[in-house]
């Protein structure tokens, strides 16, 4: 690299004395050499070694060149976790592009990680860049997708830095430290949040500790977080003009990245963006389910966009570097809902779906649909005449329990997916209460009467709340929830949640530039939920809840308006939500889905 580090990577080619080809790039802190279990095939837990997925692409017409970050793997430097990826993989992109076996075009791909690898290197303008293929990542911004939510902080990175410390060059050279780790219970760490640097399961790696700590400490939006690697937005004029694929899924935390990065360079490039969204959780593409429940047959990537992932990456590859032009559609979604709503032979519900194909997101034919919220429990499209609000208590020491949706890196406080909206033995909790989450006092709950026809909506989800607090600081949350009808296997009918969201009420007029609030002043509050796609079928019941706290997802606001890192006292806030025709949801509700 420019500062004399070496990064160590492994060349895929065909013969010792291979012709010149394109070539596909992989950058992973995971280990070059370790298998993906985003590669492995329908049905499948055991995903094949690195060697049988580059022989693919080899025999497709490709070298491939597999890399360890720096700080990982056999790597030199130090890991810290983003900011060295632009620079890092732009040296890697111009070295492989002026070796003999590279015809001068190499195009990325990877998942996760290694989609932020992608975009990191991009926004330095990489020359010999070709394609992009980013999956389940690609930081447009990490402040606001990845990292934090509306300002609130993703404790994913907790569980993550906690599961790479152990794996890190250092620990695996150092038992001593190996040990310490592995007698830490990430489980009861949570139980007491907030950490400080030096007592926290991660003071006996503390080079994962300090950049952990330096994320958490930035609260509000600067210069932290418009560093290469993290903030695409800020250079998406500089990324090649290159054709670029983004995929994620609706129980993915990378939605919102993956559309901002789809409609920005599709808007400012000539060449081609495309977007593809399932209904998967984090790279579990080649599964039908998401957490308890099942979408049907046509859910998997596997034999519906592609016979496996090895050659719908080999295709879109050959096509986007083809001088033959395609016409592959720009948006190709995952519509859940419409099946039997019953239990199938493995224990899931039967939510079913199908695959669509638009040219723009949100689809052709959408429009925005306002829904109120009454002060009986309603959520009705025209304001009732019910003035007032409703008010609920949030307790810190007693946050409403993460259930399911877009989580990835939680185990094992926390799994993404589509669960019913009860706790049970999965849940972590600090409380045990398995009642289910609308029972609390601390969650209002919003729903139609039971639908009359079918409603499909696919789009962002948008709460504007006209809110109070008794606290100078509070969060609140929104979750939209498809309400399932009783039967004889779910008798108390299934709460299935498809999207959440929250804003933590200082950033409310700016993440830059945080602010107080005035104890019982009332305010309008903007709360951006990521996109879905869903059918709600006749019978069933559009919910959304509103609380305070979504924990463990989230780190869980004090109400004293201190630093979330630093301040250890704790507030109970008396929040209201006024429903008197000022606050809303704006979902996209397609008029007339395509046959």
């Amino acid at each position: 690299m420019r500062d004399g580090v070496a990064l160590v990577a492994d060349v895929y080619a065909a013969g010792p004395d291979p012709a010149p080809r394109p070539v596909l790039l992989e950058r992973t802190p995971y280990g070059r050499r370790k298998p993906r279990g985003s590669d492995g095939a329908l049905g499948s837990w055991n995903p094949p070694p690195p060697e049988a997925v580059c022989r693919r692409f080899v025999e497709r017409g490709y070298h491939v060149v597999r890399q360890d970050c720096r700080g990982r793997g056999d790597s030199g430097g130090e890991f810290v976790k983003y900011l060295n990826e632009a620079e890092d993989g732009y040296d890697t992109v111009e070295w492989i592009a002026a070796q003999p076996w590279c015809d001068g075009r190499v195009a990325t791909m990877g998942v996760s990680y290694a989609a932020h690898t992608q975009s990191a290197l991009a926004s330095l303008g990489a020359p010999s860049l070709a394609a992009m293929f980013l999956d389940s990542g690609g930081f447009a911004s990490a402040y606001e997708t990845g990292v934090r939510l509306g300002g609130a902080f993703e404790l994913k990175q907790a569980t993550w830095a906690f599961a790479r410390a152990k794996t890190s060059a250092r620990t695996l050279a150092d038992p001593v430290r190996g040990a310490a780790l592995e007698s830490e219970s990430i489980e009861e760490w949570f139980r007491r949040l907030p950490w400080r640097r030096g007592h926290s399961p991660l003071r006996h790696a503390p080079e994962y500790e300090d950049y952990l700590f330096e994320q958490w400490e930035h609260g509000r939006f600067g210069p932290y977080w418009r560093q290469l690697g993290i903030y695409g937005r800020g250079r998406f004029d500089r990324f090649p003009d290159v054709p670029s694929l983004h995929v994620s899924s609706w129980y993915d935390p990378y939605i919102r990245t993956a559309v901002e990065n789809f409609h920005e360079l599709g808007a400012r490039k000539t060449s081609p963006a495309y977007l593809v969204l399932g209904p998967w959780t984090h790279g579990r593409r080649s599964v039908s389910y998401a957490g308890d429940v099942d979408f049907g047959p046509e859910a998997t990537l596997d034999g519906n966009l592609a016979a496996d992932y090895v050659e719908f990456r080999a295709n879109w590859f050959d096509a986007r570097l083809s001088p033959t032009p395609s016409n592959d559609p720009a948006v190709r979604y995952f519509r859940m809902g419409g099946g039997s709503g019953r239990r199938d032979a493995d224990g899931r519900l039967d939510h079913g779906g199908r695959w669509l194909t638009s040219a723009t997101w949100p689809p052709e034919g959408t429009h925005p649909t306002e829904f109120h919220l009454t002060a009986d429990g309603g959520l009705t499209p025209e304001p009732r005449a019910l003035a007032g609000y409703l008010e609920y208590d949030h307790d810190p020491g007693d946050p409403v329990p993460t259930i399911g949706g877009q989580v990835t890196s939680g185990e094992p406080v926390m799994v993404g997916g589509a669960f019913d909206q009860r706790p049970d033995e999965r849940t972590f909790r600090l409380t045990a209460s398995r009642l289910p989450l609308d029972s609390r006092a601390d969650v209002l709950t919003f729903q139609t009467a039971p639908l009359e026809h079918d409603v499909v909506v696919a789009g962002p989800v948008v709460a504007t709340l006209a809110v109070s607090s008794s606290a100078a600081d509070t969060d609140f949350t929104v979750k939209l929830v498809d309400v399932h009808p009783p039967n004889a296997d779910y008798p108390a009918g299934f709460a299935m949640n498809l999207t959440d969201g929250i804003l933590r009420c200082r950033y409310r007029d700016s993440f830059e530039t945080p602010s107080p609030l005035e104890p019982g002043r009332v305010y309008e509050v903007r709360v951006e939920a990521p996109d879905t796609a869903n059918l709600f079928a006749r019978g069933h019941r559009i919910r959304v809840d509103i609380a305070s706290s979504n924990f463990p997802r989230f780190d869980v606001n004090s109400g004293t308006g201190a630093d979330e890192t630093t301040d250890r006292r704790r507030v109970v806030a008396t929040n209201r939500v006024f429903v008197d025709g000022r606050s809303t949801v704006t979902l996209h509700v397609l008029a007339e889905e395509p046959r």
